[in-house]
């Protein structure tokens, strides 16, 4: 980490955590594209999807004329994540565990 705290190689942690849950070819990259894919499934907007990821809005509408409130980006995000876990067969109530992170176990 660095003086402020933020990551600053954030593959150190990443590659230490699948280390220790014995996962092999696990990569940040990997994760961000399978991301990507599956929101395709929920046809969640590209430049929503986008703005999660982090990128930086890249049309001109995008740049000037788009504004999505946190709130947008967080109803969104939360569609996602219980898409994800139902496809897995993970059973998991968000409004029974609001906010923070979550262990889940499938």
């Amino acid at each position: 980490t660095s003086a402020t705290g933020c990551l600053t190689e954030p593959n150190n942690p990443h590659t230490r955590a699948c280390r220790a849950a014995g996962l092999e070819g696990l990569t940040l990259h990997g994760l961000r594209r399978s991301f990507k894919s599956l929101t395709e499934w929920l046809e969640v907007p590209v430049g929503v999807v986008a703005q999660i990821q982090g990128h930086k809005p890249s049309a001109t509408a995008e740049k000037h004329y788009t504004v999505r409130p946190l709130e947008l980006l967080r109803l969104h995000h939360e569609r996602i994540e219980a898409w994800i876990l139902e496809q897995a067969g993970i059973v998991f109530d968000a409004k029974a565990a609001p906010g923070g992170l979550r262990v889940v176990a499938g």
